[in-house]
């Protein structure tokens, strides 16, 4: 359980929940009964050193202080502006009051970052399945991110590998002008260097991946290539959706500096 202690230095105005004990009446009657001494313990409710806790979690009363920290764990640092549902989890795990998942869903949806960088439009059309991997790091998919701005190190691609069995995901920075020897040689340095050689690499139909020296070096190691058509691109749905999420969380995290 958090200390006493360890909440002072994480929450601003922590001093002043104890008068919000009294003055709402979401944990009014809990919090007199046990400052009266009426029992330590009251449906799991527990009153340390004059702070309310229920099952290890600080209670909130109904101030700013509950929006307060919504948005921190929302947007606060390098949260990332992710979805409610992790956004609630964060919040689950520390804190408690009664309308806990109604105020963060409420609070998120007036969030103008998420508005203008999380993108909504869905791909309707019908998907080819392929066969279910049943071991991490066997079957694979890669994809580009293109257009960022360069960085110190020249890097404004970020070649996307996502591991088809675990959703497990790496980013690997690279440039441009990487042929397919570099990409390789990324992925061997970074990716088998860690997992294992893969039975299967899902892409689509980059010039780097149609290249004589990928097809023929993958053809050595006894992998097999998979490419995703014009005609069915969601093939390769699984690292697009990834480069989805990778594009909101850098997005909210540069927020308007878009060049930086």
């Amino acid at each position: 359980m958090m200390t006493t202690q360890e909440m002072r230095t994480e929450v601003i105005g922590f001093k002043r929940l104890k008068d919000g004990y009294w003055d709402y009446p979401d944990f009014k009657e809990t919090y007199t009964l046990l400052t009266n001494g009426d029992g330590p313990l009251i449906d799991d409710f527990l009153l340390e050193d004059g702070y309310l806790f229920k099952a290890h979690k600080l209670c909130i009363p109904n101030t700013s202080l509950r929006e307060f920290l919504v948005w921190e764990l929302h947007a606060g640092g390098l949260a990332g502006h992710f979805g409610q549902s992790k956004t609630i989890a964060a919040l689950e795990n520390r804190f408690y009051w009664p309308t806990l998942k109604h105020d963060v869903g409420k609070l998120i949806k007036r969030c103008h970052t998420c508005q203008l960088a999380k993108q909504r439009k869905q791909n309707t059309g019908l998907y080819t399945p392929l066969p279910v991997p049943n071991c991490p790091w066997q079957d694979v998919s890669m994809d580009f991110v293109l257009g960022l701005p360069k960085t110190l190190r020249k890097h404004d691609y970020v070649c996307v590998v996502v591991d088809r069995f675990s959703k497990m995901a790496h980013f690997l920075p690279c440039s441009k002008t990487f042929d397919a020897s570099w990409v390789a040689k990324l992925y061997f340095d970074e990716i088998v260097r860690l997992h294992v050689l893969p039975m299967t690499i899902v892409s689509d139909r980059d010039v780097k991946f149609t290249s004589y020296f990928w097809k023929t070096l993958w053809h050595k190691m006894g992998t097999k290539l998979q490419f995703s058509t014009a005609f069915h691109p969601q093939t390769d749905g699984q690292t697009e959706v990834v480069n989805i999420s990778l594009g909101n969380l850098l997005r909210t995290l540069v927020g308007e500096n878009l060049r930086d």
